[in-house]
């Protein structure tokens, strides 16, 4: 069985997670080229959003419908 850290720091990312699950999200790590998160970037900022999550759904959305076509 796995030992979880008992840091605080790592009490702090736990709860964190517990909470992005309970409103039905989740949190991942992507390693990317520089070049991709320079596209997300660029995204983000014409389209106003707060953050990369933000711009990776509306792209991925956009993604999604051209697929279902």
């Amino acid at each position: 069985m796995k030992s979880l850290a008992k840091t605080p720091q790592a009490e702090d990312m736990r709860a964190y997670r517990r909470r992005l699950a309970a409103q039905g999200q989740h949190q991942f790590i992507a390693a990317l080229p520089r070049e991709t998160v320079t596209f997300i970037d660029e995204f983000k900022q014409r389209r106003g959003l707060r953050n990369r999550s933000q711009a990776l759904l509306q792209l991925i959305e956009r993604g999604r419908q051209t697929a279902q076509q």
